[in-house]
């Protein structure tokens, strides 16, 4: 018995310091995290865990391919792009907090039915994901991607939220940013892109590794017009906001 007495003496400063390291460990993730959400508000984001991970995965699969990528302000961007984005990827983007509900709650009902699963994220949540974290489907990086959009939202504002958007979004095999894919694409600044080129970008937007603006398929073709009726939908007062702030 005083064996066992002595080895639960031990075991128990030993919890508790282990207690105390996780403690603090996760009050220096909060802290760290927060930091960090809060400079990005300012500081331009050239590298991202979704260009190295794309990286990785070319070269195991022994394909060498060069990464375009460049950091443009919102000003220097096509208003078309900045439109077409939104009416593609989230029509309410100006009037939600970061989470649009009611699409969440159609994807849920239609994922039931569906082999293909639809996605509900806004560009809030696709931001968090590209800039901070990892494309997958588990329910840590889920739960990551909540938090670090509840992020986001309480200390940038949309104009920002859309300008890193638009700066780090997948447009191509190694092309990241509407700066790079537009000179890639259409040899010219981002500043400079036509509504329909802007269009194209927007509808590759669910699969950029697969389909092309410049080659658009039937499906691609089908989305620019979606995403053509939705800007008449939403019409030009609904995106004043950008301009005004």
């Amino acid at each position: 018995m005083g064996y066992i007495r002595r080895g639960y003496a031990k075991v128990k400063p030993v919890a508790k310091k282990l207690h105390k390291i996780f403690l603090w460990s996760i009050f220096a993730f909060f802290i760290s995290t927060a930091l960090t959400v809060l400079l990005y508000r300012w500081l331009p984001i050239y590298a991202t865990p979704l260009v190295f991970l794309r990286t990785a995965e070319y070269a195991l699969d022994g394909k060498w391919v060069s990464i375009h990528k460049d950091w443009t302000p919102i000003e220097e961007i096509s208003p078309h792009l900045q439109k077409a984005v939104i009416a593609s990827e989230d029509p309410k983007f100006l009037s939600h907090n970061g989470f649009d509900f009611e699409a969440i709650a159609k994807a849920i009902d239609a994922n039931k039915r569906r082999k293909v699963k639809m996605g509900a994220s806004t560009i809030t949540q696709q931001t968090a994901k590209n800039v901070f974290l990892y494309p997958s489907r588990t329910y840590l990086r889920k739960g990551l991607e909540v938090y670090f959009t509840v992020l986001i939202e309480a200390m940038w504002d949309k104009k920002r939220i859309l300008e890193v958007y638009l700066n780090v979004i997948e447009l191509g095999p190694g092309i990241y940013g509407a700066e790079a894919a537009s000179q890639y694409y259409w040899k010219k600044p981002a500043s400079k892109l036509a509504q329909g080129e802007a269009q194209l970008f927007a509808a590759i937007l669910p699969n950029p590794r697969r389909w092309s603006p410049k080659r658009p398929t039937n499906f691609v073709l089908r989305r620019r017009n979606f995403i053509r009726r939705n800007l008449v939908l939403l019409g030009h007062s609904y995106f004043k906001p950008l301009s005004d702030s």
